[in-house]
């Protein structure tokens, strides 16, 4: 017995119009939107990170208990005969204040 497929034909329809409309919206957003910039103070100061884990609090800045932690890893992988590095950098700060109320 012949499966009916008249009766997908909307649902065909109705997913191929969400499918469009999602690209075509999708598009327009990424070139409507600003590309971004690189800050090349930033890319300097993770190059110059060491590599490991390390937390600490800056002596000049004992007042608002700030806390600086970075992380780094560099390492080389070989994978079919092709040769990649990864280097990963993390810079993070956390600064605690009591608020005023």
């Amino acid at each position: 017995m012949p499966l009916p497929i008249a009766p997908l034909i909307p649902l065909a329809i109705r997913l191929g119009l969400v499918a469009t409309t999602t690209l075509a919206v999708t598009r327009w957003v990424r070139s409507s939107t600003h590309p971004g910039r690189t800050d090349q103070r930033a890319e300097d100061a993770l190059d110059d990170m060491g590599e490991g884990l390390s937390l600490h609090r800056p002596a000049d800045r004992a007042g608002d208990r700030q806390t600086n932690a970075t992380a780094r890893l560099r390492r080389v992988v070989r994978f079919r005969g092709r040769t990649y590095e990864i280097d990963a950098g993390l810079m993070a700060r956390l600064r605690l204040r009591e608020a005023d109320e």
